[in-house]
């Protein structure tokens, strides 16, 4: 039986291991935290099929450089000195384009789609993690962002997707949890979500179950190599021998790849988020504040928000008060019946999304590497397609047809 090692223990890695088990490899996680926080436990819970348009886009550049200069904006590049970000700036600009959307939206619609067929099959084996399909409001407030929606929402339609356009009147009627201050919204009615705390708790059962070994605490610090095949792991735990290797590590993948002489342009996305416990009056329909790029989620009987997208890097720690006001600002100017204070640093979660320069996640075999395969770069979007995710690692490392074509996720 051939012996699997993932490096990473987010909902990637997890999920990656889970289907590898199941296809009846001997499987292995390594993780250098204990994997009770990260992306894959603060994120929105949101799977997303109306998701079909990557971050790399026209009109991303232009706009960027105007949010740059608010520290409250919804997407901000924190300058500084480095080779990196110059990089991937310039593969961003490269990707910005309408060709790379054209490209990206039915590879990103059939990733997405595979992911939610997976989630419920999840669901019908035990809902223990409140996976719902309720869609996915885009609220605005504003007649241009009105017409960017409808403009996006046509897109998706054009693609097979369920798309409502709804008015004012009639998002009062479909949200019936609280007052909504808008003018109108678009309802995908492909979305789902879940609670991410409970399904990460789901899939380590699941694991368990499985025989799948999990080393928390378990930092990789170097590869061993003949040729081009990593024969050991090298740990702060001792040596781990691995007949074939998932790098799934997220945001700190490129510092573990420049150990096997590999570069991935991949650059944290710090984001954060906060939940209301046992709040009575609250959103049902899982939203995203479009003017404010703020996500909105309930979650059994608790709501979470979350949002911001901070190009920065792994070791910038701080929270910063501006970007979470901005977040606040934006949900009492949307819903202001709810009345959201600043929560306090010990009840706010911030996490560092993996994101490449194309927008693309990197789901594939590596060409120097003969038995690596990296699973990485999801961005904001590692939650809604990490069960794709894992069925394709497991599909390539088994040397099997992919479930989805998977040759826009190269490195």
């Amino acid at each position: 039986m051939k012996k699997v090692a993932v490096i990473g223990g987010g909902i990637i890695g997890l999920c990656s291991a889970y289907y590898l088990a199941k296809e009846g490899y001997e499987v292995s996680i390594y993780d250098e935290s204990d994997m009770d926080n990260g992306c894959s436990y603060g994120n929105a819970g949101m799977i997303v099929p109306s998701h079909i348009i990557p971050l790399a886009q026209p009109g991303m550049i232009a706009q960027g450089i105007k949010w740059m200069f608010d520290s409250r904006s919804p997407f901000y590049v924190k300058p500084r000195l480095s080779k990196d970000l110059l990089r991937w700036g310039m593969q961003f600009y490269k990707h910005a384009n309408l060709r790379h959307v054209e490209k990206a939206m039915p590879a990103l619609r059939d990733l997405s789609l595979l992911s939610k067929e997976l989630y419920q099959d999840f669901a019908k084996e035990n809902n223990s993690f409140f996976y719902e399909e309720k869609g996915l409001l885009m609220l605005y407030k504003s007649d241009k962002v009105e017409e960017e929606m409808h403009h996006e929402g046509k897109e998706a339609e054009r693609l097979g997707l369920e798309v409502d356009y709804l008015s004012k009147s009639q998002v009062a009627l479909l949200e019936k949890g609280t007052n909504t201050n808008v003018i109108g919204g678009v309802h995908y009615k492909s979305d789902a979500h879940l609670y991410p705390q409970k399904f990460m708790a789901f899939i380590k059962e699941e694991l368990s179950r499985l025989k799948v070994e999990i080393h928390s605490k378990t930092s990789v610090k170097d590869f061993v190599l003949e040729g081009s095949k990593i024969e050991k792991i090298v740990t702060n735990k001792g040596l781990f021998r691995a007949d074939e290797v998932v790098l799934a590590s997220g945001s700190w993948s490129p510092f573990l790849a420049k150990k096997l002489n590999i570069s991935i342009s991949i650059l944290s996305g710090k984001g954060y988020s906060f939940t209301l416990k046992d709040k009575t009056q609250k959103p049902s329909i899982p939203s995203i504040l479009c003017e404010g790029k703020v996500a909105v989620t309930p979650m059994a009987n608790d709501i979470r928000f979350g949002g911001t997208m901070e190009i920065t890097h792994t070791k910038d720690n701080r929270i910063n008060a501006n970007r979470l006001q901005g977040i606040i600002n934006s949900i009492n100017d949307f819903y202001p019946d709810m009345k959201v204070e600043m929560p306090k640093a010990e009840d706010t979660w911030f996490g560092f999304r993996p994101c490449t320069p194309s927008g693309m996640p990197i789901i594939a075999r590596d060409k120097k590497v003969v038995n690596l395969t990296l699973a990485t770069g999801h961005a904001m979007m590692g939650l809604s397609l990490a069960p794709a995710t894992g069925k394709i690692i497991t599909e390539i490392i088994s040397g099997k047809p992919t479930s989805v074509a998977i040759d826009r996720f190269q490195i």
